[in-house]
């Protein structure tokens, strides 16, 4: 598996980046990505998982709707998450894509967690999801934090 995520600078909000060679991967670590801007990813455990679908009506907004229902399920179930798996279906006509996924995490604890900053939400900002020509796939926007 060739995937990771990165963090990049932005004036004042956080740009997260995933890398992967599926779109699904690259979602995957877009996700952790975003994650490791709010809390140290690797003090959290995947014991605890959640279901979740998102749909958009190209990549670049089922990249957001993705991102902020990630956003949605930390806040309303005060979940940290390190492990994602997706699944992502092109809708049938054109009508965009649909996508299913499972995180792993833990309750957040302060303590443990080693809190960074607070997302807010995914924007459209800087937003890119596209195969690039070494095929791997590059998925990233900016946070508001």
């Amino acid at each position: 598996m060739i995937s990771l995520f990165e963090l990049f600078e932005h004036k004042a909000d956080i740009g997260v980046r995933g890398i992967g060679v599926t779109r699904e991967e690259a979602f995957e670590e877009c996700g952790h990505a975003l994650f490791e801007a709010m809390v140290n990813t690797k003090r959290v455990e995947p014991i605890k998982s959640a279901k979740f679908k998102a749909s958009g009506t190209d990549l670049g907004a089922l990249l957001v709707a993705y991102l902020n229902e990630l956003l949605f399920l930390k806040d309303t179930k005060k979940m940290v998450y390190s492990k994602f798996r997706l699944k992502i279906t092109e809708l049938t006509e054109g009508k965009g894509y649909a996508l299913e996924g499972v995180v792993f995490g833990e309750k957040f604890d302060s303590k443990k967690h080693a809190p960074k900053t607070d997302a807010k939400a995914a924007t459209y900002s800087q937003l890119l999801v596209e195969k690039q020509q070494d095929g791997k796939w590059v998925a990233q926007c900016i946070i508001d934090v």
